[in-house]
């Protein structure tokens, strides 16, 4: 999707201008993943039409495999338009022009489960399914449970100007008890199921394996614990039914609370998708809970102090290897190591302002009272 950033803040009324960006939470969080120097590949329908050509191209500049992503020629290609305030304030405006676009397309038919089954893990966010009843049947066939599937990662990202049919809640909540992992932030929980408390949250979410409650600047909680057996995973009574999957797993969860730095905030977007990318990073690098959530915010801390959704420009690196390492390491990833290996005492004093990516200096690694 491609998205227009105003030139300036105030309402969508009052801005002379906008800025052409990419778009889309399932790309941003492969770009991400891509600029940190791992492999990922975007799945997805663009229209045959300048707009499309622009997003495969930028996205593709990030080192993301766009070789599954699919040109309509009847569809346009989704465009949105915000102004600069945060999601969360009331003064923000969206507008999408997503119905009958090209993503909106999409369906089991037209996205075989094959172009996702090699992946080690599947990362998928509310958003889609809200755009049409075949993206929702969609979701329900990546999210069922089947042998060998990749581990399936779910971003909640509840978007209440998609949904016009009144049933996010139950949907969102049934999607999200099929995957393995889960992001929600606590607003999006209070909205759609009454509970913001992190526990309260879990409770609502016993299914997944891990599941991460994000607070904004309070920080963000993981409740982890085994995966299931494959005995416990059950079949979906009826197509188009959504029912937990999977039975909770033997033993309480380990629950990991890491604060988030202070953060100079130059433009409050990107930063959901950013921490799921992050998170994801640190899973597929196998780090443990606490350097996991940390990295999360570090690269929502890298969103939050550029003026666009994503972090990083394309950087046009070299493939990365068959074993997922980039072919060169980016410096900053060096750097988020150095902040996420921190005493708690140092990470409590950590704040990041615009630049830090770049040109990282101690006054912005650490700021001491």
């Amino acid at each position: 999707m491609v998205t227009f950033l105003p030139a300036r803040p105030g309402r969508l009324a009052d801005v002379p201008a906008f800025t052409r960006a990419i778009g889309g939470a399932e790309s941003n969080v492969a770009c991400a993943l891509a600029a940190a120097g791992h492999r990922a590949r975007w799945v997805g329908r663009v229209g045959r039409d300048g707009f499309g050509d622009h997003l495969v191209e930028t996205i593709a500049g990030y080192g993301v495999d766009v070789g599954a992503v699919r040109r309509d020629p009847h569809r346009p290609t989704g465009v949105y338009f915000r102004t600069a305030t945060d999601r969360a304030a009331d003064a923000h405006e969206v507008v999408y022009y997503r119905a009958g676009s090209a993503a909106s397309a999409m369906s089991p038919a037209t996205v075989p489960y094959s172009s996702v089954a090699d992946a080690r893990i599947l990362h998928l966010t509310g958003i889609t399914a809200a755009l049409s009843a075949d993206c929702l049947a969609l979701m329900r066939e990546l999210t069922a449970p089947r042998p060998g599937r990749p581990l399936v990662s779910f971003d909640v990202n509840h978007r209440p100007g998609l949904w016009r049919r009144g049933d996010a809640a139950d949907v969102l909540l049934g999607l999200a008890r099929r995957a393995d992992l889960v992001f929600v932030g606590a607003d999006e929980a209070e909205t759609l199921w009454g509970v913001a408390d992190p526990a309260a949250v879990r409770a609502v979410l016993p299914e997944p394996a891990g599941l991460v409650v994000k607070a904004g600047g309070e920080g963000a909680v993981l409740f982890e614990r085994p995966a299931p057996r494959a005995d416990t995973v059950t079949r979906v009574p009826a197509p188009g039914v959504d029912t937990p999957t999977r039975a909770p797993a033997p033993g309480a969860d380990t629950v990991t609370h890491v604060p988030a730095p202070r953060v100079d905030v130059v433009a409050p977007v990107g930063a959901g998708d950013a921490f799921a990318a992050g998170f994801l990073s640190g899973t597929l690098r196998g780090l443990d809970a606490r350097a996991r959530l940390r990295h999360g915010h570090l690269m929502a801390a890298a969103a939050l102090t550029v003026p666009g959704d994503l972090a990083f420009p394309p950087a046009r690196h070299p493939a990365p290897t068959p074993h997922g390492a980039a072919a060169r390491r980016p410096s900053w990833i060096d750097h988020a190591d150095r902040l996420a290996a921190l005493d708690e005492a140092d990470w409590g004093t950590l704040h990041l302002g615009p630049g830090w990516t770049v040109h990282p200096g101690p006054d912005q690694e650490v700021r001491t009272p």
